[in-house]
C-alpha cells in the first residue's frame, strides 16, 4: 500500500534532528575523560592546582600557571565549556603553546583566548580609575610572551575585541568553539564567532588551560583535528623534552637547606617567585633540592638586583654538593644581568658541566673527582637580592632518576 505523501514528510522531519546532531559530532574526540587527568601536563602549578571534581576539571587558581596537552596540535576545532566561581575571574584558553613557561613569566608562548568574568572590568577601573579600554570580558584573543598575530576587525595592538558581547557572568556556563587552521585562529562565543586572528606564529604547539588567580571550572572539552598543512619549523613550538618542574610557584615543598630540612627567613616565595633578600643573603644558606640528579639538564630564569648604591650585582650562583660534608662546587651565572630577566641552562653529564645563556655557552667546569653520581641541585646568592623563577629539569640518559 502507497504511504501518504504527508506522512513521507513528517518522517523526513524527524529523522534530520539525529542526522545533523551526528553531523556536528563527526570527528570530535573528547580532550577530558571526566575522571581524570590522563593526557594532560601540569606545565608549573602545585599539584592540589588542577583536579578533576563531579566530572569537571576544576582550578584553585593559585599559582599562575598552566594545565597543557601532552601532545601538539595544528590545525583543529576545539570545543570547551568554563566557568569563573568568583566574580572576577580570569582564566584563558592556550592555543599552539610552548611546553614550559616564556622566560621571566609563569605563562606559556602562545595564542590566549581570553577567559574573563564581566567582573573584572568593573574591578579594574575601581582599582585603577582608569576606564578598560584596552580589554574586555566577552572572549579576546591575543599572542602573549613573543607569539605574534594579525588580529580581526576592532583591536588593540594586537588584541582582537569580540564583535559582540555574548558570554555569561558567573556561575554560568560559557561555551567556546576556536578552529585553527594555517595560521588562523576563530572564535565563536556561545554560537556566535566573535574574535580572532591571521598570520599567527607559532601555528603549531600545545593547548593548555590558564590558571591566574581565582576558581574556574572546565568541561565538555573535545577536538576534531583538521588536515595538516605542514608548519615550518620556525612557526612551531619547541617539543617537550620530559621537563618538569622543580619550584610549584606556591611554596618551598621540595626545597631545603640542611638536614632538618628547614627553610631560613631570608628566602621567601612571592608571585610564582624565589625571592632571597638583600640584607640576608650574605650568610643566606643554599636553597637545596630534596631530590638528587645523575645526569641532567636544568633551566633557570634569573634577575639579580641591583643595589641603592648602583652597584652591578654579584654573580648569582647554582651549586652541586661534592658528596656529604664536602663543601659545595659552585657554578657562577657570571653573565646575569641586575634588573632583567635571563634564562640559563645547565647541563650536567658525568663531572662535566656546561652553563648557557640563551643557547650560548657562558661557562664550563669539571666537578671534582669525589662529587658523588647523585646530587642535589642548589640556589644561592654571594650578595645583594635576587629573583629566581621556572626552575625545570630533565634526566639525560638511561638510569638517571
Amino acid at each position: 500500500m502507497k504511504r501518504p505523501l504527508s506522512f513521507l514528510i513528517l518522517a523526513a522531519a524527524a529523522g534530520g534532528a539525529p542526522v545533523a546532531a551526528a553531523e556536528a559530532t563527526a570527528g570530535f574526540v573528547p580532550l577530558f575523560n571526566g575522571r581524570d587527568l590522563a593526557g594532560w601536563v601540569n606545565a608549573n602549578c602545585a599539584p592540589e592546582t588542577w583536579s578533576v571534581r563531579e566530572g569537571v576539571i576544576y582550578c584553585t587558581g593559585k599559582p599562575t600557571g598552566a594545565l597543557r596537552t601532552a601532545r601538539q596540535y595544528e590545525n583543529f576545532i576545539l570545543e570547551v565549556e568554563w566557568r569563573h566561581l568568583s566574580r572576577g575571574g580570569n582564566s584563558g584558553v592556550f592555543i599552539w603553546g610552548t611546553p614550559i613557561a616564556a622566560p621571566g613569566v609563569p605563562f606559556l608562548r602562545g595564542i590566549e583566548v581570553q577567559v574573563l568574568d564581566h567582573g573584572y572590568v568593573e574591578q579594574y577601573e575601581k582599582q585603577t580609575g582608569k576606564k578598560a579600554d584596552w580589554f574586555t570580558s566577552h572572549g579576546d584573543v591575543f599572542p602573549i610572551h613573543g607569539a605574534t598575530m594579525k588580529p580581526f576587525g576592532r583591536h588593540h595592538d594586537m588584541r582582537s575585541f569580540p564583535s559582540e558581547d555574548r558570554s555569561k557572568p558567573t556561575p554560568e556556563w560559557n561555551h567556546y568553539r576556536i578552529e585553527c587552521n594555517d595560521g588562523t585562529l576563530r572564535l565563536s562565543v556561545n554560537g556566535k564567532e566573535v574574535s580572532g586572528g591571521s598570520e599567527c606564529n607559532y601555528r603549531k604547539g600545545y593547548l593548555a588551560l590558564e590558571s591566574e588567580g581565582a576558581p574556574v571550572e572546565f568541561r565538555n572539552i573535545r577536538i576534531k583535528e583538521l588536515p595538516a598543512t605542514n608548519a615550518l619549523p620556525e612557526f612551531t613550538a619547541p617539543i617537550d623534552q620530559g621537563w618538569r618542574a622543580l619550584f610549584n610557584g606556591l611554596d618551598l615543598r621540595g626545597w631545603r637547606t640542611d638536614a632538618n630540612r628547614t627553610v631560613p627567613a631570608c628566602w621567601s616565595v612571592r608571585g610564582e617567585r624565589l625571592m632571597v633578600e638583600a640584607q640576608n643573603s650574605s650568610n643566606c644558606a643554599v636553597l637545596w633540592t630534596e631530590e638528587a640528579f645523575g645526569d641532567a639538564e636544568f633551566i633557570l630564569d634569573c634577575q639579580p638586583a641591583k643595589s641603592a648604591a648602583g652597584e652591578e650585582a654579584a654573580a648569582q650562583v647554582v651549586r652541586f654538593t661534592a658528596g656529604e660534608g664536602k663543601v659545595p662546587v659552585t657554578v657562577p651565572l657570571a653573565s646575569a644581568q641586575s634588573g632583567r630577566w635571563q634564562r640559563f641552562s645547565i647541563t650536567v653529564q658525568g663531572r662535566d658541566v656546561i652553563v648557557r645563556l640563551g643557547g650560548t655557552e657562558t661557562h664550563r667546569l669539571t666537578l671534582p673527582p669525589e662529587t658523588p653520581g647523585r646530587r642535589p641541585f642548589g640556589l644561592g646568592v654571594v650578595k645583594g637580592a635576587a629573583l629566581f623563577m621556572n626552575l625545570y629539569a630533565r634526566d639525560l640518559g638511561a638510569g638517571t632518576r
